[in-house]
């Protein structure tokens, strides 16, 4: 008889299944979850892969703020250079984190929390593509959280 802190044998299984055939593993796993049938879960690899999913999300968050903050000191600073294209990366951008924050409105924090280092990453960015000094873009971000989320919102050049 096996005592409670055995590991089954179907557990054993799938947890190789997991190097052996990774989408084989999802789908196995999900219809254990479906099933109820727990006990048979691979659960160290089950937790590594939820751990994962919650850091892809703040890394997609952090990547989109990025590339959103960027375009937008471009548009704000390179006004002669403004292009449609620039102005599609901005709404791109934009859906992308409004989605996010759909999705997983307790990414709002990070959202906050990235803010400040995201446009500082953004301002390197910004010269390095622009050609222009990094002293040319505000050391904060001329932009607020509520502007770089809102859809209607573009900088204008008036302060320059």
């Amino acid at each position: 008889m096996k005592s409670s802190t055995d590991t089954p044998q179907n557990a054993i299984d799938l947890a190789t299944l997991y190097d052996r055939d990774f989408y084989l593993w999802i789908e196995t796993t999900s219809k254990l979850l479906r099933d109820g049938k727990f006990h048979e879960l691979d659960i160290d690899n089950l937790a590594e892969e939820i751990e994962t999913m919650g850091r892809s999300e703040k890394h997609a968050l952090t990547s989109n703020l990025r590339v959103l903050l960027m375009h937008l000191l471009k548009y704000k600073y390179q006004p002669q250079k403004r292009t449609n294209s620039w102005k599609y990366t901005i709404r791109e951008h934009r859906k992308r984190l409004q989605k996010l924050l759909k999705d997983s409105p307790s990414l709002y924090r990070y959202f906050i929390e990235m803010f400040d280092e995201s446009y500082q990453d953004a301002r390197e960015l910004a010269a390095d593509e622009t050609g222009m000094s990094i002293d040319r873009f505000p050391e904060t971000s001329p932009f607020s959280q509520e502007e770089t989320l809102d859809s209607d919102y573009l900088p204008t050049n008036d302060t320059m």
